[in-house]
């Protein structure tokens, strides 16, 4: 645990630009969450606006507030969004510079690097706090190059791919690995993604930091030293973007350079077209399609997990069922329903990579 924090997402908590902030509500070992600052949803509880369960963790319309009315005082300020291409806008740049100057230490996981602005560089060391940019890529001299050694490791590896970007697969990946270590199959995660760093995913990467040399190196690194030093039963991988998605395709380094030849597949039925790329008129996938590549990659598809946004519980029932009947698969909404259904099929997963 590093501290105390506050989660900055200014206007778009209730968006789903917010994922970073949504992953540290439900749950972060690296910091302890005291509030979430968002004008528009001040006075709300961050969990009951998120998914309808109270957390006990406050929104408030500022920085200020926030210090003045939390019983402990928060020591960073973390960047709880995701804007385009990870550039600051200015009502975020505003807030991180509010933050400074209220004394706390910054946490930024967007690709604009927050040390390398010249004014909130100066107000962090004005204030003797720290400005931890978590996406600032690692010189090439220490990054690894893929070898091939995690195709040795005996430990099976599934990936939670998605459909899409923004479906929900790194909470499915946390949710599944509590109910497999629930169910005593031993489960460990590895993270792709700045949000799982900071909810304190003890392996990862953070994976569109990353040269494109040496995301499968580095990919394959975090996976051996988890299977070296936890000698898990299963090990799930947490996805990024979608395998189609033309703005940021991914997941097939997950599948061929990190061996995982399970798939729990993310998808959202209430959309047409790929997030932020409506109107370029770039449609999704059939489901069917996106189970078919991921066989064509060496892997099979176990279980489909739905986001249900944009339905009403009756329609996302009514997918979920009728996805499970069309594809022969186990399918769950894993905010509404858990993913405990979902552990068989991976016990058996485990059962047949097993020697």
């Amino acid at each position: 645990m590093d501290g105390t924090a506050v989660v900055l997402c200014e206007g778009r908590f209730r968006t789903p630009y917010a994922k970073t902030a949504h992953g540290l509500v439900r749950g972060s070992d690296r910091y302890r969450v005291l509030g979430v600052i968002d004008s528009t949803a001040a006075g709300a509880d961050a969990g009951a606006l998120l998914d309808g369960v109270p957390r006990g963790i406050p929104v408030y319309a500022s920085v200020a507030e926030a210090i003045a009315r939390s019983a402990e005082r928060p020591r960073y300020a973390v960047v709880g969004v995701a804007t385009s291409g990870g550039r600051f806008t200015p009502e975020l740049r505003t807030a991180l510079l509010d933050a400074l100057r209220q004394g706390l230490s910054v946490v930024n996981g967007l690709h604009e690097l927050a040390s390398e602005d010249p004014e909130l560089a100066e107000e962090a060391r004005r204030r003797g706090v720290e400005i931890l940019d978590v996406r600032r890529p690692r010189p090439a001299r220490e990054l690894r190059f893929w070898t091939g050694e995690a195709l040795g490791l005996r430990v099976p590896r599934i990936a939670v791919l998605g459909t899409d970007c923004a479906v929900g697969k790194r909470t499915t990946t946390v949710l599944l690995a509590g109910a497999c270590n629930r169910a005593g199959l031993r489960t460990e995660w590895i993270a792709t993604g700045q949000t799982g760093w900071m909810q304190g995913a003890p392996y990862g990467i953070i994976l569109d930091a990353l040269p494109n040399d040496f995301v499968s190196g580095e990919l394959e690194g975090a996976v051996v030293r988890c299977a070296t030093e936890r000698s898990p039963d299963l090990i799930l991988i947490e996805g990024q973007s979608a395998l189609r998605n033309p703005s940021g395709p991914c997941g097939s380094e997950l599948i061929l350079s990190a061996g995982a030849r399970g798939v729990v597949l993310q998808h959202a039925p209430g959309r047409t077209h790929f997030e932020g790329l409506e109107e370029c008129g770039c449609r999704l996938p059939p489901l069917e399609e996106e189970i078919a590549l991921i066989r064509l990659l060496g892997a099979r598809t176990l279980a489909v997990a739905l986001n249900a946004e944009g339905l009403t519980a009756e329609a996302s029932r009514a997918a979920r069922d009728r996805l499970a009947d069309a594809l022969g698969l186990p399918v769950v909404r894993p905010l509404e329903d858990g993913v405990d259904a979902l552990v068989p099929a991976l016990q058996a997963y485990v059962a047949s990579e097993s020697p």
